[in-house]
């Protein structure tokens, strides 16, 4: 019999099942953990050495059963024995790092051929962490465990060769055509047409489909930010910003798909602010800032006029009333009795926030820095934002999220161009000025980088404003 994770998923009926679903969840759950700690610490540390026991003890245990096992990751799951691993929501990090883990190093099968050593365990965890860093991952992997007997591992099916596919093109393409898309919507709507809000759901499907594929270049979207066009832009990126969170948060892609179009709808009530008020390029007085707040219920009456009435254009009402109120209903509209916001509604605020500081405005040219704008949200927690979903954000986002001009101690000025999860101080960074002060090509570093001593060969000191150095993110992130 052959343990091995697959993508049909036929329900589990009976004891066994259950029991080979919770050792293969632990199995997965302790590799990742594993591999976590490995990236901080040496494999020979007593921490990681425990683990590491941990890991062959389930392994070998399983062994014992059914001679072989496999590992498989295909699509966005685990599965065992044709069943897919189902886990709690306390294990969702893990398995979702260790999925990425996955992708990234194109490593499809984990294949366990008869009972392993700690030492063999050791080998594929240095194999493991050290192929991350080369241009061709799998291949310098199965080379540093090819002498392994009882351990072998496998290409992640369906990879196609990186030359043929552009996703960058492919992302590039869905965030205009989404652009554009809202664009259409709300000018209709200001011309008195009818709209359904479901003609959306293709436009955002295509967003959620990117997401899960193709995470940290559609987040890079969001960092370019278009003073034009900033309210169509800012619809989109809130979409982008809440649909990411949710994927984190563990929603279906049904629940995906309506969380981006609820929030591509959230701020519809602007349309009704006249032009000289919402283009001022001055702060507000106190009557406008009255006519300004009145768009949350203006957004209400929009949207409940349109074609059809159904769940999800109710759910995009409440929204669009609810944005603004903040956690702890200090925000606007004021209401009478005490309420607890919606959960769509939680996280397009904190996405809302999140864009509306980092994009130039106006009355405002010049936006606020990624971090800036983390640093004054994570002070708002509690307060006018949801506590425990402001964690996954800053988790999605990063201490240095991507488009964050950084200088590092080599004296490179570089561009945050993807996220780290496990180490959030530690993103992928576009090197864009090297360290004699010329213009460099772009390449990319990964600041978990070690050298051969063990120490890191790169690291933030600290950031710095892209506008003092007329930097176009575009030119780079596109």
């Amino acid at each position: 019999m052959l343990f091995i994770l697959r993508s049909s998923v036929p329900a589990m009926d009976n004891k066994e099942d259950i029991e080979i679903n919770k050792t293969a969840r632990e199995l997965v759950n302790q590799i990742s953990v594993v591999l976590k700690t490995s990236q901080i610490h040496d494999a020979n540390n007593v921490a990681v050495s425990s683990m590491i026991d941990k890991v062959m003890a389930i392994i070998n245990t399983m062994i014992l059963a059914e001679r072989i096992i496999a590992l498989e990751l295909r699509g966005d799951f685990f599965y065992v024995n044709d069943t897919r691993i189902r886990y709690p929501l306390e294990y969702l990090l893990n398995f979702d790092f260790l999925v990425r883990e996955f992708k990234k190093r194109e490593l499809g099968s984990l294949i366990f051929k008869d009972r392993l050593s700690s030492d063999d365990i050791k080998i594929f965890v240095k194999a493991f962490i050290s192929s991350g860093f080369s241009s061709t991952p799998f291949d310098v992997m199965q080379e540093k465990v090819s002498d392994l007997k009882n351990f072998s591992v496998e290409r992640l099916k369906n990879i196609v060769d990186r030359d043929t596919v552009e996703p960058r093109k492919m992302v590039k393409k869905t965030y205009f055509n989404a652009v554009s898309f809202t664009k259409g919507v709300i000018n209709k709507i200001k011309s008195g047409e009818k709209v359904n809000i479901k003609k959306a759901k293709r436009v955002v499907e295509t967003m959620v489909d990117q997401i899960l594929e193709q995470e940290q270049l559609l987040l890079g979207m969001t960092a370019i930010k278009d003073y034009d066009e900033y309210t169509y832009h800012h619809s989109v990126n809130v979409s982008v910003l809440s649909i990411a969170l949710g994927q984190r948060l563990g929603l279906n892609k049904k629940k995906l798909t309506d969380l981006g179009i609820v929030a591509i709808f959230h701020d519809i009530g602007k349309m009704e602010i006249p032009n000289e008020i919402l283009n001022k390029p001055t702060r507000f007085t106190d009557d406008e800032w009255k006519i300004i707040r009145k768009h949350p219920a203006w957004g209400v009456k929009s949207l409940l006029g349109l074609k059809k009435l159904d769940e999800l254009t109710i759910k995009s009402a409440i929204v669009a009333f609810e944005h603004h109120m903040n956690y702890d209903l200090s925000g606007y509209p004021r209401i009478r009795k005490r309420i607890e916001l919606d959960f769509f509604s939680r996280i397009i605020s904190l996405a809302d926030q999140y864009d509306a500081m980092t994009s130039a405005r106006v009355y405002s040219r010049i936006p606020m820095s990624p971090d800036k704008a983390l640093s004054i949200m994570m002070e708002r927690s509690g307060g006018q934002l949801d506590p425990l979903l402001m964690k996954f954000f800053i988790n999605m986002i990063g201490v240095f999220p991507i488009g964050t001009l950084v200088m590092l101690n080599t004296k490179e000025l570089g561009l945050v161009y993807e996220s780290n999860q496990l180490f959030a101080s530690r993103p992928r960074v576009m090197v864009i000025i090297d360290k004699d002060g010329k213009r460099s090509t772009g390449f990319v570093v990964d600041l978990t980088e070690k050298n051969d001593q063990g120490d890191y060969i790169r690291s933030i000191v600290k950031t710095m404003d892209p506008n003092k150095y007329n930097i176009n993110l575009a030119e780079y992130l596109l």
